[in-house]
């Protein structure tokens, strides 16, 4: 059996999010699923690493299948596109070691959270933006997400619905910055939380406004405390950027 690694781009508008569900076969892994199975004949499920929401983008999101096949694995990705929907892309693929499994190493996510701040939306941009029409000041918004850089309890700035065992993570930098009529917030950490970079977005929006000050932000992470921090910003502004392996992938050859 051969291990595949696949870097995955996607639209998320269409689809129930990441993972297989048993009400609906509409998810990015069941599309990836079929589509393997369309090509190899076996049935397989893949190991997503990142298991998005409904609504949520991404462009670097990565899975992993076995497969018996005999398709080398950089070929992977140019077969699978020619099955699967054009909302679906594989931008890469590559045999790895049979042990490789994306969500047991030593991994940082870098996530983008895309606010439309104009007075009137643009229709263009409806599914990949939060349109959000009163002034933001992004540099107060700036100040406000350093407090949340480090190792903290983010209890605040997670759903209450998380199956999670620990609180804990660490957030290794956030910016906040304006791009034309976009104000975009850039997260990176080692893991995230159920809703978690949209409750940050939502948090930071409050900010922006006027509604709270930067200090409130160091207020609401100590009282781990869900109620204390702001609203869930929702789902189309949300960009999952890259999935880095710091200690490398362990490719099968060494020119891959």
């Amino acid at each position: 059996m051969h291990r595949i690694m696949l870097t995955v781009s996607y639209d998320g508008t269409s689809y129930n999010g990441w993972a297989l569900q048993k009400s609906t076969h509409n998810t990015i892994e069941e599309m990836l699923n079929r589509a393997i199975a369309g090509l190899t004949g076996e049935t397989v499920e893949v190991i997503g690493a990142s298991r998005t929401d409904s609504g949520v983008h991404a462009y670097g999101n990565i899975a992993v299948f076995d497969t018996a096949s005999t398709i080398p694995g950089d070929r992977f990705s140019f077969c699978l596109n020619h099955i699967l929907p054009k909302d679906i892309r594989v931008v890469a693929s590559a045999e790895v070691a049979p042990d490789f499994h994306p969500r047991h190493c030593n991994t940082e996510k870098t996530y983008e959270y895309r606010i439309l701040n104009t007075k009137m939306p643009v229709p263009t941009k409806r599914f990949y933006t939060y349109h959000f029409s009163m002034p933001l000041d992004e540099q107060l918004m700036q100040e406000a997400a350093q407090y949340l850089v480090g190792e903290h309890d983010f209890t605040s700035f997670c759903n209450v619905e998380s199956t999670a065992l620990s609180h804990v993570r660490t957030i290794k930098d956030i910016e906040v910055f304006r791009h034309g009529d976009e104000v975009i917030i850039r997260v990176t950490g080692n893991g995230f939380l159920y809703n978690m970079v949209r409750i940050i977005a939502g948090t930071l929006i409050m900010v922006g406004r006027g509604k709270n000050k930067p200090i409130d932000v160091k207020e609401m992470l100590e009282k781990t405390d869900r109620k204390a921090a702001g609203p869930t910003a929702p789902p189309e502004g949300l960009f999952l950027i890259k999935y880095e392996f710091l200690d490398g992938v362990p490719y099968v050859n060494a020119e891959e």
